[in-house]
């Protein structure tokens, strides 16, 4: 049973309204952003529309801020944005959704004035305007709102996408659009399309990219970014209605050669039931020797080899794949294509194919993402002398998987990083270095036998020796 002062909401409604009503002015004192909170509360509670005010007051405040926010003082912009967001799905759309309809819109609309003063690396803060698209869908749904005149502000958002807030908005409004808003959209599209973008006289034309012997002036950034709007527009207007000829007229004959279009273009074929046509692509797509090919064209060339009834083929295929990558995904394919029980045998086979793999990190890689500990574990015993430490995106995940089952490996693992950032005297990495050592003396513990290697404070020992005057490390490793 929670004890009385546990901070929940049974224990909280003891104190009563007006106590718990002194608490929130007491917190909320010198606080902007409870303060919005509590206004927005109180403003709800009177009327969706009043709730619909403070949000707009608070939009209006978000686009026309001009400090830059930062990694450091971005948490409290996303707050803020979900704050208002969060208001218009749950106070006012169920209550007035034609008012919510206007205030998402509006919400999306403030994502420009955002990108052009935040650094959003992480993505956080496009996620919470993704978030707000899917909104739109439902909102839009329950204000019945008319399909020719959403697609009026579909076409205006897609003109004013540069921070891609908008994207993938046909397909999600799809079906509210319709045939009736679907059609109307094209036509508005295609005719922006023709439109001229008039190109100025040399004198007044504006550079804004140089190149190897290229210039590129304003007019034709705009010309290339209408075109490029109005393809993947037409595309996902094609997809939304299932026209798989209408997304292929989007691309010339040279595009559709790319391997990762034809890719795109063989899917939607077989899932138009044209295997035979899908093929077509596939096999007409220019693949070069020694030059990557993404993973959909093999993807889509199994599927298609599958759909065609030429599974043999399509098993040779992945088997392929998986020899030369070490590809977890094209594996799994193979062993689900195989008759009962063939699969243990060949599991086996693949698993001894990646150990004798003449890179150890990517085997290593392989039986991570497999699972497979004890294969993982193996191999750094047996490859130790061959692990580069500088691999620390592999090696730092691999003991934390091996730590508790497999302490010796996962001691390889990170000695593999201390050498290697102590060797090269990476001090932006002796943090890390030192944490690894620390954890090290803990796996100690742990091992019984070293099996050859040195034992932690032989190795420990050694580091003193050869790279004592690297005081900064050592700083680290004393003060934890």
């Amino acid at each position: 049973m929670a004890s009385r002062t546990t901070l929940n909401a049974a224990n909280l409604k003891a104190l009563g309204a007006e106590r718990l009503a002194e608490l929130l002015i007491e917190i909320s004192t010198g606080d902007a952003a409870a303060k919005r909170k509590l206004r927005l509360a109180l403003a709800g509670a009177q009327s969706p529309k009043d709730a619909a005010r403070e949000v707009n007051k608070r939009l209006t405040s978000i686009a026309r801020a001009r400090t830059f926010v930062n990694w450091q003082n971005r948490k409290k912009l996303v707050d803020d944005l979900e704050t208002q967001r969060r208001a218009i799905v749950d106070q006012i759309a169920p209550a007035d959704p034609q008012e919510a309809l206007d205030l998402i819109w509006r919400f999306l609309a403030v994502a420009d004035p955002v990108f052009e003063r935040c650094d959003d690396s992480s993505g956080t803060v496009i996620g919470i305007f993704h978030q707000a698209l899917s909104d739109l869908a439902d909102i839009a749904t329950k204000a019945e709102a008319d399909p020719r005149a959403t697609a009026d502000r579909v076409f205006a958002a897609l003109q004013d996408n540069g921070f891609g807030q908008y994207d993938g908005i046909i397909t999600i409004l799809a079906p509210l659009l319709g045939e009736t808003g679907l059609t109307h959209l094209e036509q508005r599209i295609t005719e922006y399309g023709r439109e001229e973008i008039t190109t100025p006289p040399p004198e007044e034309r504006r550079a804004v990219a140089y190149g190897l012997n290229i210039t590129i002036y304003a007019d034709e950034m705009r010309a290339r970014q209408r075109d490029s709007m109005v393809r993947m527009a037409l595309m996902e207007i094609a997809d939304a209605r299932g026209d798989v000829d209408a997304f292929i007229a989007q691309y010339d004959t040279e595009t559709r050669a790319v391997p990762q279009i034809a890719a795109e273009i063989a899917v939607r074929l077989l899932e138009d039931e044209r295997p035979e046509e899908a093929l077509g692509f596939i096999e007409g797509a220019q693949r070069e020797d020694g030059r990557f090919v993404p993973e959909a064209w093999h993807a889509a060339r199994l599927a298609t080899l599958d759909a065609l009834g030429r599974r043999d083929e399509a098993q040779a295929a992945r088997w392929q794949l998986f020899e030369n990558e070490l590809s977890v995904a094209f594996l799994r394919d193979y062993l689900k294509n195989l008759p009962d029980f063939d699969d243990i045998e060949a599991e086996q086979k693949a698993m001894d194919h990646a150990a004798a793999h003449e890179n150890p990190l990517v085997a290593l890689h392989f039986f991570l993402e497999w699972p497979a500990p004890d294969r993982a574990a193996a191999l750094l015993e047996a490859q130790r002398a061959k692990i580069n430490g500088d691999h620390y995106e592999i090696l730092t995940p691999a003991a934390e998987a091996l730590r508790d089952a497999h302490p010796l490996a996962a001691t390889i693992a990170l000695r593999a990083m201390i050498d290697f950032t102590l060797k090269q005297a990476r001090s932006s990495r002796y943090g890390h270095a030192a944490r690894h050592l620390s954890t090290c003396a803990d796996l100690a513990e742990q091992i019984a036998d070293f099996e050859g290697i040195e034992d932690h404070q032989a190795y420990q020992s050694r580091l003193k020796r050869e790279h004592g005057r690297k005081q900064a490390f050592w700083a680290r490793v004393s003060g934890g």
